[in-house]
């Protein structure tokens, strides 16, 4: 078939002219889901919980509501399988409830050290989520090698000793510091955290994170694994950390859980 201006002949283009072509053509395609921040947040406690991430009461979600010093996040209590649009909290930065029936984590504690040291970061996730939790007991930090885990290629910080339960502020200072500018941090004998632009990229590197500790220890039970070339991985995880690919990937998962039965009342209240 011969090129036209409509249709060019993309077997003369180069990589670079095929990546910027595609990414083109995701934004113009994809849109946002509509979903509100509330209906994010309550979606994405509900994906973590299918995808493995659950550990009864542990774990926090917190998203920036575009007033500074304030947040949303569950309500302690709650497991990540019953959170909906509707119980959420409003709190701030000393976790002093604004809005909504109950209290939060005290452990949000270090949310708002991550929140005022990185003002890139909009929502955060903290699971003990399985193999995750796992690897931190040996004291090793993640290894990325392969491609659907480069979305985290060199972006996770590590903590080989554990700090104690998060609390106090001398836990919150010390994990934002551990963090420093990346999006992911392993802290071992406790969890995972995520740093995120949005939810939606959040809630993907979550499941990254936990899938990709998955296959470390897999893989380790067989042999020794095999680092990737660091360019790829650079270049991987540039293509995958994408909004609008985060975007699309949320609402795949979103779709998933809500065909689920259990996760019905996500969208409107249970409180």
């Amino acid at each position: 078939m011969n090129a036209t201006p409509d249709m060019p002949d993309t077997f003369g283009l180069d990589k670079a002219a095929l990546v910027t072509q595609s990414t083109r053509r995701m934004d113009q395609h994809f849109k946002d889901s509509g979903y509100t921040l509330r209906q994010k947040l309550a979606l994405t406690c509900r994906i973590l919980f299918d995808n493995g991430h659950d550990s009864g009461l542990a774990g926090q979600i917190t998203a920036r509501t575009g007033t500074p010093g304030q947040f949303l996040t569950q309500r302690l209590g709650l497991g990540f399988d019953e959170i909906a649009e509707d119980n959420l909290l409003l709190v701030d930065e000393d976790l002093e409830v604004l809005d909504g029936d109950g209290i939060p984590n005290p452990a949000n504690r270090f949310h708002s050290w991550v929140y005022r040291a990185r003002p890139d970061v909009n929502c955060i996730v903290h699971t003990h989520a399985l193999h995750a939790s796992t690897l931190g007991m040996l004291e090793q930090p993640l290894q990325v090698s392969h491609m659907d885990n480069c979305v985290l290629y060199d972006d996770v910080a590590f903590v080989a000793k554990w700090p104690g339960v998060p609390v106090g502020n001398e836990e919150g200072e010390f994990i934002a510091a551990a963090l420093g500018s990346k999006h992911a941090l392993l802290l071992s004998h406790h969890g995972l955290l995520i740093a995120g632009a949005t939810v939606e990229q959040a809630c993907v590197l979550a499941l990254a994170f936990e899938r990709a500790a998955r296959m470390q220890l897999l893989a380790s039970a067989s042999g020794i694994i095999q680092p990737i070339d660091p360019a790829l991985g650079a270049e991987a995880h540039d293509w995958i950390l994408r909004p609008t690919r985060n975007a699309v990937a949320f609402d795949y998962y979103a779709r998933r859980s809500l065909k689920k039965p259990h996760n019905a009342d996500c969208l409107r209240s249970t409180a």
